[in-house]
């Protein structure tokens, strides 16, 4: 097994690097990144199905149904099989936090501390340092296969998978030429970039981009609140049944102790608020747990444990909803090294920390002792603030490549905080040869998805794999 990685990657100094970086292109040449060759051994179906033990059983058939229903769905959800193709694959041998799951709906819109709308990577389940082509790759083929999911000709799906590539590379090039501390405060903040380009934008353009913001800014506790609770007669908040994608735990009481449940849900909330700042935790000792349900999340985070916590205040006016998340070992350990935290909580957290410009003000970590002294890590953070991903099965060729670039740029951004930015910059240069390499390698791989995507399909109709009703 690789060791333990210590940290994404440090630089010698710029000169240094940029001689390093140099010198790379002649170990593992741009055009290399076009490769991808499966392994005679290669079973991604197999490789999905050694995940489902440690997920819960009736919501297992629901991750494949997910799955099922594209190409695109089953690349989101196909983390690991990627993980292990990627490992076959050139690296240069810089290091940055990964993403671990870079694919176009892990970027959105949410707001920031300072209540404000960022663009920013907003899933960090897989996170963990490693080379950062693999985010890359990772990025561009989901361009290709939701590209070929929404009936785009060869010619734009590359057209938006060029556009990716592109901008990280020139993003990289120029946070290369920033000051760390201007690298570590850059971010994209939505509200002033479409005011700042107006006079280049069509108007088309920018009533989307108001009506982004204006619904971004509804989906907040608030609204969630509306949607997700209710007071009954007695005057009592409670979540809102709505099987099997919410569940409060009183229905759960069939398949887990209720009591003991809601002791270890108490116990678990408790505890993480001391992973936060004082301030935040002053907050926090201001609400008390009173309801919890199971929400289903996602498409490859089906089936871990996610939980719904209402809170209510003690000046009896707005509560808050937190989500308490599972947190596995990352996709990654097995090729990238074992993460240097035990707490994959604590993993995912401090690489969220890194990669993201601003982060969620409640969010932290805890470990519980479930029943049968199973140990589970849980990361937690607010259920919904400003939150708005791109409905990527509506967006059209030119706005394909228009939201690839916003995450090439993104995405550049949060590797150029944690890794060598002058050395990658060296390495990817200033010639599309990176670009079209990695394009190339977008096409291949959205094949494969394809090809993996039908033996899945085939698993199901033999009944080697069970997917609930509905795909």
């Amino acid at each position: 097994m690789p060791a333990k990685t210590d940290k994404p990657g440090a630089h010698p100094g710029p000169e240094q690097s940029v001689r390093e970086g140099k010198a790379a292109r002649d170990r593992v040449p741009l055009e290399s990144h076009r490769d991808f060759a499966p392994r005679p051994s290669r079973d991604a179906v197999g490789l999905l199905l050694e995940q489902d033990s440690s997920r819960i059983p009736d919501l297992v058939s629901e991750r494949n149904r997910r799955m099922l229903v594209s190409p695109f769905t089953f690349y989101r959800g196909a983390a690991l099989p990627m993980a292990a193709d990627l490992a076959t694959t050139p690296s240069a041998g810089f290091r940055v936090q990964l993403c671990g799951d870079a694919h176009l709906s892990n970027f959105g819109v949410f707001g920031s501390p300072e209540r404000r709308l960022v663009f920013d990577v907003n899933d960090f389940d897989e996170t963990l340092p490693g080379p950062f082509e693999w985010d890359v790759k990772r990025l561009v083929a989901s361009l290709v296969v939701a590209g070929r999911d929404n009936d785009f000709g060869a010619a734009d799906s590359r057209r938006a998978a060029l556009a990716a590539a592109e901008r990280y590379r020139k993003a990289m090039r120029e946070f290369a030429a920033m000051s760390t501390m201007a690298v570590w405060y850059a971010h994209l903040d939505v509200e002033d970039a479409v005011d700042r380009f107006k006079s280049q934008l069509k108007k088309s353009v920018i009533r989307k981009s108001e009506a982004v913001t204006a619904k971004a800014m509804t989906r907040d506790s608030t609204q969630a609140l509306v949607k997700l609770t209710r007071v009954t007669d007695d005057g009592q908040r409670e979540i809102i049944s709505d099987p099997p994608l919410i569940v409060p735990i009183e229905e759960l009481a069939d398949q887990i102790p209720v009591d003991v449940t809601y002791a270890i849900l108490r116990s678990l909330f408790s505890r993480y608020t001391r992973t936060l700042p004082p301030d935040r935790q002053y907050v926090l000792g201001r609400f008390r747990l009173t309801r919890v349900a199971r929400k289903v999340v996602g498409v490859g985070s089906v089936g871990t444990q996610s939980w719904i916590l209402l809170l209510e205040p003690d000046d009896g006016m707005d509560p808050l909803l937190l989500q308490a998340k599972q947190a596995e070992r990352s996709v990654l350990a097995a090729y990238a090294g074992a993460s240097r935290y035990n707490h994959q909580g604590e993993r995912v957290v401090a690489g969220q920390r890194l990669m993201q410009a601003a982060s969620d003000i409640f969010l932290g970590w805890e470990r519980t002792i479930e029943p049968g002294d199973i140990r589970a890590d849980y990361y937690l953070r607010q259920l919904r603030d400003w939150k708005y991903s791109a409905p990527i099965e509506r967006l059209d060729p030119g706005a394909m490549a228009d939201y690839g670039q916003l995450c090439g740029w993104t995405l550049a951004r949060a590797h150029a905080r944690t890794g060598d930015r002058f050395a990658i910059a060296a390495y990817l240069g200033g010639s599309r040869r990176f670009d079209e390499a990695v394009a190339d390698f977008g096409q291949s791989y959205a094949d494969q998805t394809e090809r993996d995507h039908a033996a899945f399909a085939k698993a199901v109709a033999s009944g080697k794999v069970h997917a609930a009703a509905g795909a």
